[in-house]
């Protein structure tokens, strides 16, 4: 088990349950679309941003897709990516629903992604069905989620029931037991429980490895410190150190 829900002893907690949306756009969010637009063709392309936050990927995709769809189960946050999708020459459509119930036809999109979603949905392996399903054949799903061996739990843990938000050192690397006491809320996946969500399912997998992070917040302050974690850490993305990365990329096509 990679995962835990909250309990009363570790009360519900909206931003560690769903996560926190992209909010300004950063280095980080760029060097992920570019790996996005490398492995799935976006130009003229029907696109659903699974989970969408307040639609950040959904705007940038619309440069060059035909149409982008955003969906995301908190209404609060559709509602405030309309308001900044207004303003916008051109924006996609966005919708409130769950991850595991895509309101969506069949074999209807030609990339889907899921950008750091599957660690907090109620059901894993029904939004990874759910993913396949509103695919055309030959269409993409490109899925970053949080990486089990990386040192550091993103998402916060609680502890005494109650939640501390921050980097959480080595979390990660406890047995499972004691683990999901201190990371109810989210999920984190080793490579071979990231596949296995998709045990079954009609696809053949295009590349999976790791990334490392934007290092966005340290760069504004230590731009120096910055480039050089950047260069040294993302050359290990080519060399066994990638295990180490900070999240998941998981790229897989419908057969």
């Amino acid at each position: 088990m990679e995962h835990a829900t909250a309990t009363a002893t570790a009360p519900y907690d909206r931003a560690a349950d769903r996560g926190v949306p992209s909010l300004v756009w950063r280095f980080g969010q760029d060097r992920r679309l570019d790996m996005i637009r490398q492995w799935a063709g976006l130009e003229g392309a029907v696109v659903l941003v699974d989970g969408c936050g307040i639609g950040a990927y959904v705007q940038k995709m619309q440069a060059v897709a035909a149409q982008v769809i955003g969906l995301d189960i908190e209404w609060e946050r559709i509602h405030e990516g309309v308001q900044q999708a207004r303003q916008a020459p051109k924006h996609g459509l966005l919708h409130v629903g769950a991850c595991e119930a895509l309101p969506y036809r069949d074999r209807t999109f030609d990339v889907v992604l899921s950008h750091e979603v599957l660690e907090h949905v109620q059901d894993d392996r029904l939004a990874a069905a759910e993913m396949i399903r509103v695919l055309k054949p030959g269409g993409r799903a490109v899925i970053f989620a949080p990486n089990r061996l990386y040192p550091f739990e993103t998402h916060g843990h609680y502890w005494r029931g109650r939640y501390h938000f921050g980097n959480t050192p080595l979390i990660n690397y406890l047995p499972d037991p004691l683990r999901n006491r201190l990371a109810p809320h989210v999920r984190a996946y080793t490579a071979t429980g990231l596949r296995r969500l998709f045990d079954g399912l009609p696809l053949r997998v295009v590349t999976h490895g790791q990334v490392y992070p934007g290092y966005d917040n340290l760069s504004a302050r230590r731009p120096r410190l910055g480039r050089v974690l950047r260069t040294v850490t993302y050359a290990l993305e080519r060399s066994p150190l990638r295990y180490f990365g900070l999240s998941h990329l998981l790229v897989i096509e419908r057969c």
